[in-house]
């Protein structure tokens, strides 16, 4: 076991940061609104959840706490940031972080379905270096191989930062292609889009009563 645990809440936002990070780096650093509805998208997450932005709050300044995401106060914007650590304090490259990632998104899964989705990250053209992967995560601890399910022939990893955030003895929701443009993402771009205009507008606001407009 990793000396380092987290809790249900923080695994899945933990695993948006990073997936956030690598997916819509324009949309990166995460709001907390941003952060809840990307902890709460029903594409590429098991179990779905309906997370308030108070518990992912919470899971927010869990994590700070633990050196694994910081606050960020972008210039001239007031709403409040957050970027994850994940990759020091872990110490693994790119490719094993996508795949811790998608653990603690989803679940226990198969190399196949695992490549799958770490691919909409980093690239991964193999099993063999998905394989190399998991095999740096598991000398340190975080993630372990489970035998495959009755009446499957493949292994599954899980990850052990949160061995309690999915069962262990049942498979996942079925893999399936992620969408181009996942509805989270999108509502991530407009609620995005929303407030640099608030903050234009206080700004031309500002701007008008110096003027004397």
């Amino acid at each position: 076991m990793p000396s380092l645990s987290l809790n249900s809440h923080e695994a899945r936002v933990l695993g948006v940061l990073i997936e956030k990070a690598y997916t819509v780096p324009d949309q990166y650093p995460m709001t907390l609104n941003s952060a809840t509805l990307g902890s709460n998208q029903k594409n590429n997450r098991w179990p779905v959840t309906d997370y308030s932005s108070a518990e992912v709050h919470v899971a927010l300044q869990g994590l700070v706490m633990k050196h694994l995401a910081g606050r960020v106060q972008e210039g001239g914007q007031r709403v409040e940031k957050y970027r994850h650590n994940a990759r020091e304090v872990f110490e693994v490259d790119d490719g094993a972080l996508a795949v811790l990632a998608e653990l603690l998104m989803r679940g226990p899964q198969q190399p196949g379905e695992l490549r799958t989705r770490a691919e909409r990250m980093v690239a991964l053209p193999t099993l063999e270096k998905l394989q190399e992967k998991l095999v740096r995560l598991m000398e340190k601890g975080y993630v372990k191989r489970l035998d495959p399910l009755p009446g499957e022939r493949a292994e599954r990893y899980a990850q052990m930062l949160c061995p309690d955030a999915h069962p262990l003895d049942v498979a996942g929701p079925v893999a399936s292609k992620p969408a181009a443009a996942p509805r989270a993402d999108l509502e991530a771009r407009v609620l995005t889009l929303e407030n640099q205009m608030k903050e234009l507008r206080e700004r031309f606001d500002a701007l008008a009563r110096q003027l004397g407009g």
